[in-house]
């Protein structure tokens, strides 16, 4: 389950903001993740509530914000949402497209309890 080591990096990023801040406790911690980026939430959550103990961010909550899947057309010249599983343009029907967005895995922000 690579997500439990997912959430070990992601609470040692948490760790260095929290004291970075000079704070002791986390609140909420928000990702925004992708649907191409090889993570499941569900199990990226269940793995958040064990690797959490024993950190700042024993108390927090795992918000988790879906990423829109997004390509550009060279053929278009324009950004399209796309839908899985094809990336083709919706405009023009090419598959030359790029990928704008969807595979990512972002720590958007961290909050904390006041002291």
């Amino acid at each position: 389950m690579h997500e439990l080591s997912l959430c070990q990096g992601l609470l040692r990023q948490v760790e260095a903001i929290a004291a970075e801040h000079d704070q002791s406790r986390v609140r909420r911690i928000t990702l925004r993740i992708g649907p191409l980026a090889g993570v499941e939430p569900q199990l990226l959550q269940q793995a958040f509530e064990i690797a959490r103990n024993g950190s700042s961010a024993a108390e927090a909550q795992l918000q988790i914000d879906s990423a829109p899947l997004c390509i550009h057309c060279p053929g278009c010249h324009a950004d399209h949402p796309a839908e899985l599983p094809r990336l083709s343009c919706p405009h023009c029907g090419s598959e030359q497209t790029t990928l704008i967005s969807g595979d990512e895995l972002l720590l958007v922000s961290v909050s904390f309890f006041e002291e």
